[in-house]
């Protein structure tokens, strides 16, 4: 068992000793989240710390644009919930990535995008493709790509 996975089994058994629902129906849903993924496909594996991250980050994320639509629909108390579901998650990710540290490694990525020829907005997947696994889950897409947008357009 990846070293992730064993601490979130480990906080959720003392999640439940604690009686913390919250904490322990969160992390409940993620590993059963990370037991699905182990099992998807033709043939079951055990998955890296890395590849348990990703889906601790994919949750995470369905509990923001949960709470952001609980928001849209007038019920606080639900969009409160997932906040602090989300909060819990938070936990298990790397810290993210500051504004100035994420623009000064797509300043990074770009500049050595046009060294090797890519220039101007059509550099955008030469600059994404340098930029991602230096962020990997330290930061959002989007985020990213606006970043990108951003520096290649000025």
């Amino acid at each position: 068992m990846t070293t992730l996975k064993s601490k979130l089994h480990d906080d959720l058994t003392a999640a439940i000793k604690a009686r913390d629902e919250l904490r322990s129906s969160t992390l409940r849903l993620t590993l059963t989240a990370i037991a699905k993924e182990e099992v998807a496909g033709t043939e079951a594996r055990e998955l890296s710390d890395d590849e348990v991250q990703k889906i601790v980050a994919r949750e995470a994320k369905k509990r923001r644009e949960a709470a952001e639509a609980f928001d849209k629909g007038g019920r606080a108390e639900q969009a409160e919930r997932e906040r602090a579901e989300g909060e819990v998650l938070a936990g298990y990710l790397p810290q993210p990535l500051t504004d100035d540290e994420l623009e000064a490694l797509v300043a990074e990525a770009v500049a050595e995008a046009a060294g090797s020829g890519a220039e101007g907005p059509k550099a955008m997947g030469a600059v994404m493709k340098i930029v991602n696994p230096k962020v990997a889950g330290r930061a959002e897409g989007g985020r990213v790509a606006a970043m990108v947008k951003k520096l290649l357009a000025g």
